[in-house]
């Protein structure tokens, strides 16, 4: 007798069993797009039809391990960020819709002249990939420590058709031919306090080298105020993601750091402080 399923019965079975395990129920389109590469249109073109056997078992598998605590975007192997397709490997953190409202921030001040772009701690390239895929006069170079990292970046540039460097090293040091009008970075900022506050899944499997930051996860932004001096110049520009309570003490590094400087802490679409400006004088 076979088990073979069609479409609507798959998405059915998934929806039940992630609901069953408490977790968020649209995963399973999700993980089901996901394994048939399929556009919502497409799927419900193919409601009727049967699921290869082969893509019935390994999604069975998917849904299994997303309701052990496993990403979706792991599981599947990519996530969207800005409208980009970018692979994602457990080297690399999964990119997230706040940081697309620091590309938002970053274009929406700066699209009408070319730049010099530096995104520093790159990990998939979201951020560089995304400012050169809509502004593609601007010269953009990616950096990180994490050679898995820069090796998921490189792939994902040329998939993407996207001529940025990609630079290895830690922070700012890679860089050679500063200065640069726009520095952006989305550092390590989590205490390692504050482990009993996060999602297990993140916990467990993203890459704690992306997630933790000593000094109460501010150690990134002090450095990075020690060392962006040799890599600007007048009315270079800064952009930092931050911890949703990081907002006073990021500020007050720069201020410090800065005195003449232009300092300005923004909030995410859910009302968190999550980004830094700093515009050089």
């Amino acid at each position: 007798m076979s088990n073979s399923k069609i479409f609507f019965e798959a998405q059915q079975w998934a929806f039940s069993f992630i609901k069953k395990a408490g977790l968020d129920p649209s995963a399973a389109d999700l993980l089901l797009y996901g394994e048939m590469n399929f556009s919502a249109t497409e799927f419900l073109m193919n409601l009727r039809k049967e699921v290869p056997e082969k893509k019935w078992q390994h999604f069975k598998k998917n849904v299994e391990l997303y309701c052990q605590g496993w990403p979706a975007q792991y599981l599947l192997g990519n996530a969207y960020f800005y409208g980009l397709n970018l692979k994602v490997t457990s080297a690399t953190l999964i990119p997230r819709p706040e940081t697309e409202e620091l590309v938002d921030w970053i274009i929406s001040g700066n699209e009408r002249t070319t730049k010099k772009v530096a995104d520093i701690g790159t990990g998939t390239g979201a951020i560089g990939l995304a400012l050169k895929s809509q502004l593609p006069s601007w010269q953009v170079s990616l950096t990180d420590i994490s050679e898995a990292a820069l090796a998921v970046a490189q792939e994902n540039a040329v998939n993407l058709g996207l001529d940025v460097s990609i630079l290895r090293g830690d922070l700012l040091a890679p860089l050679t031919d500063g200065p640069y009008d726009i520095i952006v970075s989305n550092p390590p900022y989590i205490s390692q306090n504050e482990q009993n506050e996060m999602d297990k899944s993140v916990l467990e499997h993203e890459p704690h080298l992306a997630l933790f930051a000593a000094d109460n996860g501010l150690a990134f932004y002090r450095r990075i105020a020690q060392q962006v001096s040799s890599y600007i110049h007048v009315n270079s520009k800064l952009y930092l993601e931050i911890g949703y309570a990081q907002g006073k003490q990021v500020v007050g590094i720069f201020k410090e750091a800065f005195p003449q400087a232009e300092v300005t802490l923004k909030r995410d679409i859910t009302a968190h402080d999550r980004m830094v400006r700093v515009i050089f004088k």
